[in-house]
């Protein structure tokens, strides 16, 4: 437990600040913090740091990135954290272009649970905002709808006049197959100007909108994750929505119940503010001392973030891990 009463449970490793797309929201032009790869975390010190975590009490382990999906020992390091004794659900966020050939594997491999990042339908769109292909991702969807993973959720960035046209078709889209679907607002994680109000779009302001088209009620007994997301259902369509509105809701860190490790190495207690602990010297030295560095993690959680407070990006979203 934190200091300020919340259990923290839920790991979020990122094994790869590498990634092949670059959207607008999460990876900055010109960002190359890969080049130090002799930095990152090897599979078997990923897997150690997640064994000292579940002796902690944390259950909930995600694999993010970068794209995680292009480290070629994925399946080595979900096999390792999914047989730990004490790892309740092992997730993964993709943008699922690789999920065609992986959806299986990493089925096989203890993954249970695929966050999916589709933030158009539409190919020209998708590929101004990730600089990719969205046919690759849209067979990975069904790839992963075959394979049989007990959750599956789709995951949108709401970035206005670039995919508010989007919304809806994706709702439907998501409906038709029975995946839930996230409506995710922008933060400040590439860098500052990110977030305008130009380009900012709230989820009250969506809600609103879906609230035209559809009877929409808020269904607290979704259970869907671990996260901070606001679920509702809509009746004509059948959809179940969710809502994370980091920006706008005023109690978004209340539960809270995460910390993150990044792809080279260093323990992030908050998304939103810049303190980090280095975890790859402890790891790297035979001292041990990783479940120390977790606990000072937790210690230092913050109550919320500095993202609506002029926060100024130190390293983007895909350095961090998604």
């Amino acid at each position: 437990m934190d200091s300020h009463g919340r259990v923290i449970d839920y790991l979020r490793i990122s094994i790869t600040d590498r990634c092949n797309e670059r959207c607008l929201y999460c990876m900055p032009e010109g960002y190359q913090g890969w080049a130090q790869k002799a930095d990152h975390l090897t599979a078997d010190e990923l897997i150690r740091v997640a064994k000292a975590a579940s002796t902690m009490g944390f259950r909930k382990f995600r694999l993010t990135g970068g794209e995680p999906t292009i480290r070629t020992d994925l399946l080595e390091i979900a096999r390792g954290i999914s047989s730990l004794e004490n790892a309740d659900l092992l997730a993964l966020s993709t943008n699922g272009t690789r999920l065609k050939v992986l959806a299986s594997p990493l089925k096989d491999a203890g993954v249970s649970s695929l966050n999916i990042s589709l933030d158009a339908l539409d190919p020209v769109l998708y590929r101004k905002v990730t600089g990719g292909d969205v046919s690759l991702v849209l067979a990975g969807i069904e790839a992963a709808l075959q394979a049989g993973f007990s959750r599956l959720k789709i995951n949108c960035v709401l970035m206005r006049g670039v995919n508010e046209n989007e919304i809806w078709p994706l709702i439907l889209f998501a409906s038709e197959r029975n995946i839930a679907i996230r409506f995710i607002e922008l933060m400040p994680l590439s860098h500052a100007d990110v977030l305008s109000e130009k380009n900012f779009l709230s989820v009250e302001e969506v809600l609103a909108r879906l609230a035209q088209r559809d009877e929409v009620s808020a269904w607290e007994s979704a259970n869907l994750g671990w996260g901070p997301a606001r679920y509702y259902h809509l009746k004509k369509t059948g959809a179940t929505v969710g809502f994370i509105g980091a920006i706008t809701t005023p109690d978004f860190c209340a539960s809270c119940n995460k910390i993150r490790l990044t792809a080279d190495g260093k323990i992030r207690p908050c998304l939103g503010r810049h303190n980090e602990l280095d975890l790859l010297s402890v790891l790297r030295s035979d001292a041990g001392g990783v479940e120390e560095v977790l606990r000072e993690a937790i210690a230092l959680k913050p109550a919320d973030h500095e993202f609506s407070a002029c926060y100024q990006p130190d390293r983007p979203m895909t350095a961090i891990g998604g």
